[in-house]
């Protein structure tokens, strides 16, 4: 089965945790918060975005950016309003890293600048400061899913009262 990671560095509000805690149980992706963290982990406001899904969640946490780079190897993606590769244009192997930076500051500087190949952006139009977090991680999330077939995802629903007819 096909693996994404979804990486979270030092994410600040738990909301947006929470609803990309809660993207993650619905794809089947894999979390990665490191720290620190501008919250905890208890907090009731990111359990309550992620509402009854945190059954689901395969989560991993790391004390820091050095210790998440020491346990895992990639390949890394950087998302970032820096970034020269629009995401649709780049292919995204099994086994992915996509790493979002905080709130208000997102990925350090350095760490875009020598990695320039794997860094990428959602366009937006000029002088448009950044899309929110949780917004910015769903979308790039289904974006690999396309890319792979939304391997073990649920395509079609059903309705409840009704019957759908071919």
């Amino acid at each position: 089965m096909a693996k994404l990671n979804l990486v979270l560095v030092e994410p600040q509000i738990p909301q947006n945790t929470g609803n990309i805690a809660r993207t993650c149980a619905v794809t089947g992706a894999s979390l990665h918060l490191v720290g620190p963290l501008g919250f905890s982990i208890d907090d009731k406001k990111l359990k309550r975005a992620g509402l009854d899904y945190w059954y689901l969640l395969d989560i991993t946490q790391y004390s820091s950016m050095e210790d998440f780079f020491a346990k895992n190897n990639g390949p890394f993606f950087y998302f970032t309003t820096k970034g020269r590769k629009i995401h649709s244009d780049v292919s995204y192997p099994d086994g992915a890293y996509l790493v979002f930076g905080r709130e208000d500051a997102g990925l350090p500087e350095d760490l875009l600048f020598q990695n320039p190949d794997w860094c990428v952006r959602l366009p937006m139009i000029e002088g448009a400061r950044s899309l929110n977090l949780s917004n910015t991680v769903a979308i790039a999330t289904y974006e690999v899913l396309r890319q792979w077939g939304y391997p073990k995802l649920q395509a079609a629903g059903q309705l409840t009262k009704y019957t759908w007819k071919d």
